[in-house]
C-alpha cells in the first residue's frame, strides 16, 4: 500500500487536507468520494523512502518473477491482479513490498517498465526488455525469453562457484600458512643467525626482506584493500581483468542478438529494434552506429562490418538477411555466442585450479627451503 496526500471540500464546503493509504491515486480518490470528499488534488508520497529500501533482487528472484507474471499474463489476467497475485503469494517481505510498490505504479498510470526501473529492485536488462515488449505487444513473449536467459547466467554462476570453491579454500589456507611463516617462524631462525654473526643465504635474506615487509605494512594495506573493496562495491565499480573481455564481448553479443531476434519476430522494425537494445550493451554507440547505417541504406551485415564486429557474426547475419530469414539467424547468433562463453568460462575455471596449485607450492616451497639452508649451515658447522 502507498500513501497519498490529498486537498479537497468536505460535505459542508470546507477546505480539507490529508493523507489516506490507497493501492493507488484512483483507489484514494474512491475512498474520500466514499467520505464525502469532493477531492482537487492527490499526491503520491514515501514513494522515495520505499524505493531507497528496495534492494537489487537476486537473479534467482528475477527469474522466478519473469515466469510467474508471464505465467500470469498467458493465463489472460491483467497486469495489476497478476502483480497482486504475485504480492500475495511471497512470502518474503521484501518482495511483497517490491511487488506491492509496482501494483501501485502501475495502477496510478505509470507504464510497467518505469515502474520496474524506478523501483530500484530490478536489473536494468530486465526492464529494457520490458520496454520493448511493452511497444512491440510481446510483453509475454520477452518475459519468457528473459527468465531463460537468466536461467542460463544462474546455471552458469552456479558451475563457476562450484569450480572456484576448492581454489579458494586452498588460497586461503596457503596465505595463512604463509602468513604464519613469515610472522613467526622466520624471525626465529633470523634472530639466531644474528646472534651467530652468519651471513644468510640469498634465498633466507629474499624472505626476511618480504618478512619485514609484512610485518610492518600488513595490516595497513590488509585495512587499505577492505575500504577500497566496500568503496568500489558501494559505487558499482567492478574490475575487469584483460582475459575476461573476449568472455564479456561474447556475452553482450548473446544478450542483445537474441533480444533484437525478439524484437524483430514482435514486429520491430530492425533500425528501432537495433536503438531499443543497444541499451544492453555497455558501449552502445557501436548498435547506434550501425542503425544509422541501415537508416541510410546499408545493408544489415554491411553496417556491421563496418562497425567493427567479428566476421562470423558478419557471415551468419549476411546468409539470413539474404534468406529472408534475419529474425532465425539473430537468434542463431545469439545461441552460439552463448555457448562459445558458457565454454570460454569452464576453461578459464579448470585453468585456475592448477594454476592456483603452482602458485601456492611454489611459495610455500621457496619458504620451506628458505628456511631450511641456513638450518643445513648450522648443521654444518657443528660438524
Amino acid at each position: 500500500m502507498a500513501r497519498f496526500n490529498y486537498s479537497g471540500y468536505d460535505a459542508k464546503g470546507k477546505l480539507t487536507r490529508g493523507s489516506i493509504d490507497a493501492s493507488s491515486s484512483i483507489q484514494a480518490v474512491e475512498r474520500l468520494t466514499e467520505r464525502g470528499v469532493i477531492v482537487v488534488d492527490v499526491a503520491l508520497i514515501e514513494e522515495k523512502a520505499v524505493r531507497h529500501k528496495m534492494k537489487l533482487m537476486s537473479l534467482g528472484e528475477h527469474i522466478m518473477f519473469c515466469r510467474s507474471l508471464a505465467s500470469y499474463l498467458r493465463s489472460g489476467l491483467p497486469l495489476a491482479d497478476s502483480l497482486r497475485i504475485l504480492g500475495k503469494q511471497t512470502r518474503d517481505k521484501r518482495l511483497s513490498v517490491v511487488f506491492s510498490a509496482l501494483l501501485a505504479s502501475v495502477e496510478g498510470g505509470k507504464k510497467f517498465h518505469t515502474a520496474l526501473a524506478e523501483s530500484g529492485a530490478f536489473r536494468e536488462t530486465l526492464w529494457r526488455v520490458v520496454e520493448s515488449g511493452e511497444q512491440s505487444g510481446s510483453l509475454i513473449e520477452v518475459l519468457e525469453q528473459i527468465a531463460g536467459q537468466f536461467k542460463m547466467e544462474e546455471h552458469l554462476r552456479r558451475k563457476m562457484k562450484s569450480a572456484m570453491t576448492y581454489p579458494v579454500v586452498m588460497a586461503i589456507v596457503g596465505i595463512g600458512v604463509v602468513v604464519f611463516l613469515l610472522s613467526y617462524v622466520v624471525p626465529q631462525i633470523s634472530v639466531l643467525f644474528t646472534d651467530m654473526n652468519r651471513v644468510l643465504p640469498l634465498p633466507t635474506r629474499i624472505l626476511l626482506g618480504i618478512a619485514g615487509f609484512v610485518n610492518t605494512f600488513g595490516l595497513p594495506l590488509l585495512a587499505a584493500s577492505l575500504v577500497l573493496f566496500f568503496v568500489m562495491k558501494r559505487r558499482g565499480i567492478r574490475l575487469r581483468l584483460p582475459f575476461m573481455r573476449g568472455l564479456r564481448e561474447r556475452l553482450t553479443l548473446s544478450l542483445v542478438m537474441t533480444h533484437l531476434s525478439t524484437l524483430l519476430k514482435s514486429g520491430i522494425p530492425l533500425v528501432q529494434g537495433l536503438r531499443m537494445a543497444s541499451s544492453m550493451d555497455a558501449n552502445p554507440k557501436r548498435w547506434l552506429d550501425v542503425a544509422d547505417f541501415v537508416k541510410a541504406g546499408h545493408r544489415f551485415d554491411k553496417a556491421l562490418e563496418k562497425t567493427g564486429f567479428p566476421e562470423e557474426v558478419v557471415y551468419v547475419i549476411r546468409v539470413g538477411e539474404m534468406g529472408g530469414d534475419l529474425a532465425e539467424a539473430l537468434s542463431n547468433v545469439g545461441q552460439n555466442n552463448w555457448e562459445i562463453a558458457q565454454s570460454h568460462m569452464e576453461r578459464i575455471a579448470t585453468l585456475i585450479e592448477p594454476a592456483m596449485v603452482l602458485t601456492l607450492g611454489f611459495s610455500v616451497g621457496f619458504i620451506v627451503v628458505a628456511i631450511l639452508l641456513p638450518i643445513f649451515d648450522i648443521s654444518s658447522m657443528v660438524r
